[in-house]
């Protein structure tokens, strides 16, 4: 069972941790039929070839598609980006969702070699002095090991909402990934933060323990910082960068 009482305030963005009201419960309903139902047509197109899976980073967004695909008993594969640098929390929750739903979750990590590498040749922290050198380390730790995960698949579902970014504006339930050559899902797209607090409080989904020390968006621990009241929820992501170009690639449209 879940540690995590309902009545415990959420900290998604600490700025708005949302008070449980009749009409907070009632869209939180809408939009979980709304999103299990577009989970369940996209195994009925794509699972039973295997070709469907989820790509789970463990924040709270993932945590709500987690909860959603196995408390359903879905057919649908869930993978995990272990970059090496992923925060001790992480790591906890990871544990947590595997004895809460008995489940075992495929991780997969960088190659060791490209790893060496970049660190040969940069520096362990040189994604701090440029953006080209971020975006070189996030290539080597998730989206090499990102190609191997969707390698043979036709469909793969995310946490993205279109309120969490710049970058993530005008974003559909459905589009195609031109960049990974396959359907994209995200069926929190239209989700408010206050909505994904709440239905983890509701259905006391385990989350990172990191989100109540005022992470509301966690990545890799030396890129992650906890924001102040009144940030953007992605404000803690690469901090050190604008926010146009805070994406690490896995979402990024090509093409």
């Amino acid at each position: 069972m879940s540690t995590v009482s309902p009545l415990r305030p959420a900290a998604g963005n600490p700025a708005t941790r949302p008070t449980l009201t009749d009409a907070l419960r009632a869209s939180v309903e809408a939009r979980t039929a709304a999103a299990l139902a577009l989970l369940r047509e996209a195994v009925a197109e794509f699972g039973t070839q295997g070709e469907l899976t989820f790509a789970n980073s463990f924040g709270a967004e993932d945590m709500v598609l987690t909860d959603l695909i196995l408390a359903n008993a879905l057919p649908v594969e869930i993978f995990s980006l272990d970059t090496g640098r992923l925060p001790a929390e992480t790591y906890t929750l990871i544990e947590q969702v595997e004895k809460r739903y008995a489940t075992r979750l495929q991780v997969y990590f960088p190659d060791a070699t490209a790893v060496e590498n970049y660190v040969r040749t940069h520096g362990i922290n040189a994604f701090y002095d440029s953006v080209e050198l971020r975006k070189a380390c996030c290539g080597v730790r998730k989206m090499a090991p990102l190609s191997r995960a969707l390698a043979g698949k036709k469909a793969w579902i995310t946490g993205l909402r279109a309120a969490q970014s710049v970058t993530r504006s005008g974003l559909a339930t459905r589009e195609f990934d031109a960049g990974n050559g396959l359907h994209k899902l995200n069926p929190l797209a239209d989700w408010s933060e206050a909505e994904v607090w709440a239905y983890i409080r509701l259905r006391e989904v385990p989350y990172n323990a990191l989100h109540d020390q005022f992470y509301p968006s966690i990545g890799c621990a030396p890129c992650t910082r906890a924001i102040s009241v009144g940030e953007d929820v992605r404000a803690g992501r690469w901090w050190w960068e604008n926010p146009e170009s805070k994406e690490c690639g896995l979402h990024v449209k090509k093409g």
